[in-house]
């Protein structure tokens, strides 16, 4: 499990030092998704820049010069390949005819060596099995809808991708994993789960959006650096049964009592319920609503946890 994050400030509303906050505070809410490194990319100076390390967001001070406007961002909680060797962690660099790109994966892929293989790829000291993406899109030798659906249609796992392009343009190709944008007035932030984003923009003190979009799987959809949208699709090859595996509906709990999580912790503890799986359930972007109603079915709950348990911690 990790976590993707961003701003894009399309109408140049945000000062550098507001930015720089926002991005440090996002990078430190998807904390939750994974400590095992940090990065972020943008443009500057005509150059793509990337920054990564193999600390938690807490550790570092991420910083942007003035009059970059857009950011793309990734916390890693590792899966495949040791993080201490930078070169594993998120963003990874891409070039196609001369001009780079930068993308960054939340999920996991079980297909990379196979396509490499069967696509002829070069072996690369990059250990990750999200760098795969990466390779196909060079391959083809374009960075547009189409060669994005033929990436996200060959490959097998969970993933949302994002891809920041030389024209300053994030694209964002949703597969079964979480994703969600708070557009406010000028400027647009996202982040893997609506509950990182509610938790950030209540400590920024932005109030509350203008509007909330969560993409549906198998959409891709492109936002430029002045925020206008463009969309695509492309046809999953794995389609899960468990509505968990797919990104879960979320009501906007701005008004949330925090107090409610510890009742909710109390009255799940009585039926038995650990803290550790109700935490599990809240990290993934559940409301407090829906494990409550979990609570009454027992069996189910124990399955998703477990699952996730298994899979995330």
């Amino acid at each position: 499990m990790c976590s993707l994050f961003g701003i894009i400030d399309h109408q140049n509303k945000l000062t550098t030092r507001e930015k720089n906050r926002i991005l440090n505070t996002l990078a430190r809410e998807c904390e939750v998704r994974g400590t095992d490194a940090t990065g972020i990319a943008y443009h500057f100076g005509g150059r793509l820049r990337i920054f990564k390390r193999p600390l938690p967001a807490c550790k570092l001070r991420l910083r942007v010069p003035s009059d970059v406007n857009v950011i793309m961002g990734h916390t890693r909680m590792t899966t495949q390949g040791n993080e201490k060797f930078n070169q594993n962690n998120h963003p990874f660099p891409g070039s196609i005819h001369g001009k780079t790109f930068a993308l960054a994966h939340n999920g996991i892929l079980w297909n990379d060596k196979l396509l490499r293989q069967q696509a002829n790829l070069p072996q690369t000291s990059v250990e990750t099995d999200s760098f795969i993406a990466v390779q196909l899109l060079e391959q083809q030798n374009a960075l547009d809808f189409a060669s994005l659906k033929a990436m996200a249609e060959k490959v097998e796992g969970s993933f949302v991708f994002t891809v920041l392009d030389s024209e300053d343009a994030i694209w964002f190709i949703k597969g079964d994993n979480p994703l969600c944008l708070f557009h406010y007035d000028g400027f647009t932030l996202y982040a893997s789960t609506q509950e990182i984003l509610v938790k950030a923009t209540k400590r920024l003190r932005l109030g509350k959006p203008q509007t909330i979009q969560q993409p549906e799987e198998g959409e891709i959809l492109r936002i430029n650096k002045h925020g206008n949208q463009t969309s695509g699709s492309f046809i999953p090859r794995t389609s899960y049964a468990h509505w968990w595996r797919h990104s879960p509906y979320y009501g906007y709990p701005w008004d949330e009592d925090d107090g409610l999580h510890d009742e909710l912790l109390a009255a799940a503890k009585a039926m038995g319920v650990s803290e550790a799986e109700v935490q599990a359930l809240l990290d993934y972007g559940c409301d407090p609503d829906e494990i409550e109603e979990l609570l009454y079915d027992p069996a189910l709950l124990h399955e998703m946890t477990g699952e996730l348990l298994h899979a995330y911690y």
